[in-house]
């Protein structure tokens, strides 16, 4: 059996980047491995030993495009709202808060937020099957 371990993204930013998931979901630099073209930063916390491998490539200067491919990543929190009104105060601008049913039956409730790169990162209140 397969055992997820990392999504990896690529930024512009390393300090930009690093700074923006410390602050939004508690992610310290776990490793990093700086190469001649490259770097790669490896993120977690000890909620999960799920990481996100940020890919800097050296003298890259122009935005990524994110094409029409990439989604969205999510993570889940405790208590949602409190987790909306922390980032809203750290000037994050989290999107607002969703509360996604089917029949009158709550599916989850989620906001999503951008990273400076401008990632969509789905933060769903853990419940139900996102725990």
């Amino acid at each position: 059996m397969a055992k997820a371990i990392h999504v990896m993204i690529r930024v512009l930013d390393e300090a930009r980047s690093v700074a923006f998931y410390g602050t939004a979901f508690g992610l310290k630099v776990a490793d990093r491995l700086d190469f001649d073209g490259f770097t790669l930063v490896y993120l977690s916390n000890p909620e999960s030993g799920f990481e996100l491998e940020l890919t800097v490539n050296k003298g890259r200067t122009e935005p990524y495009s994110l094409g029409d491919g990439y989604g969205h990543f999510a993570v889940s929190v405790s208590d949602v709202e409190a987790e909306h009104a922390r980032l809203t105060a750290a000037g994050l601008m989290p999107r607002k808060m969703v509360d996604f049913q089917k029949d009158g039956v709550r599916v989850a409730k989620f906001f999503f937020i951008a990273d400076p790169d401008g990632y969509q990162i789905e933060v769903l209140q853990r419940a139900g099957r996102f725990m």
